[in-house]
């Protein structure tokens, strides 16, 4: 990401007069320097796009409905419901949420709880998504030794035993390479090979391969498998049906594509969306207790 990158007051001055989520960009972390705090943002019918900023507080993204991307320097994530994307402090990303999309932002001081040094996708439990609910809902500044300070001592017990999720896709510095990635991500569906890009950058085949490996740690294909499974997911949450998910990646067979999902993330995309909506049940008897 070369685009300048704001504080998050200066989002929030920059969003407040022209956005429809107003009281979103009333919510600044850096004002209060409790151990945590919490918002609950609600896209209503329009997605919502917040650019390149940071914060001095870590950030944890989480995507209650619909699906949120945010990136960063070094790559880019596309977050399914009930998981979450972890951006450690003074980390310049940005975040977009699709239409009739909810998430919640969990913001944690530095030496308030260990958290990795580089961002990456966590697992979010039924528990822990409803603390930070429930942290969202009560008073950004709170008593020490109050009520909401013990919640918080429950919620960073809970966070501090999520494990990561392979859901993040690197993205290339070079120039020439970022337009690969962003002509793919436009449209997962591009099959051109290797050796047509090759073609199109001016480069040869062996000198594009090799920048790939040395940019993003994987070969080009499997680079594309990558793209290709966080796309996927993020249309399977949506309610895509797996056929239908495999055309819109390029797969020319439901088997192949579910043979790529199942190598890559060990189970199929059907036990995946099972596995999603026992958690979603489980969230809801959670709730009703």
């Amino acid at each position: 990401m070369t685009t300048p990158s704001l504080l998050m007051s200066d989002v929030l001055s920059a969003l407040h007069d022209t956005s429809p989520y107003c009281d979103v960009y009333q919510h600044d972390p850096e004002l209060s320097n409790m151990p945590a705090s919490a918002l609950h943002v609600d896209t209503g019918q329009q997605a919502l796009e917040i650019p390149v900023h940071q914060h001095r507080k870590g950030q944890l993204v989480i995507a209650l409905h619909g699906v949120v991307t945010c990136r960063v320097a070094e790559g880019l994530w596309m977050v399914p419901p009930h998981s979450g994307v972890w951006i450690p402090g003074a980390m310049p990303h940005s975040n977009r949420l699709t239409r009739g999309g909810r998430m919640c932002y969990l913001f944690i001081e530095p030496a308030a709880l260990e958290m990795p040094d580089h961002s990456c996708t966590l697992s979010i439990s039924p528990l822990l998504r409803e603390l930070i609910l429930r942290l969202a809902a009560l008073p950004q500044t709170y008593a020490e030794q109050g009520p909401t300070a013990r919640l918080v001592e429950v919620l960073f017990a809970e966070l501090a035993g999520m494990p990561s999720e392979r859901l993040h896709l690197p993205i290339p510095e070079d120039r020439r390479l970022a337009r690969i990635s962003d002509a793919l991500i436009q449209a997962p569906d591009d099959r051109r090979t290797l050796g047509q890009w090759a073609q199109e950058l001016a480069m040869s085949e062996r000198t594009l391969a090799r920048r790939i490996q040395r940019e993003t740690g994987l070969n080009f294909s499997r680079w594309r498998q990558q793209l290709h499974l966080i796309v996927a997911i993020r249309y399977l949450a949506e309610g895509m049906s797996v056929q239908r998910v495999s055309e819109e990646v390029g797969y020319q067979s439901v088997n192949a594509f579910i043979s790529m999902f199942k190598k890559l993330l060990g189970t199929t995309p059907t036990r995946y969306l099972d596995a999603h909506r026992q958690r979603l049940n489980g969230i809801g008897r959670h709730s009703n207790h």
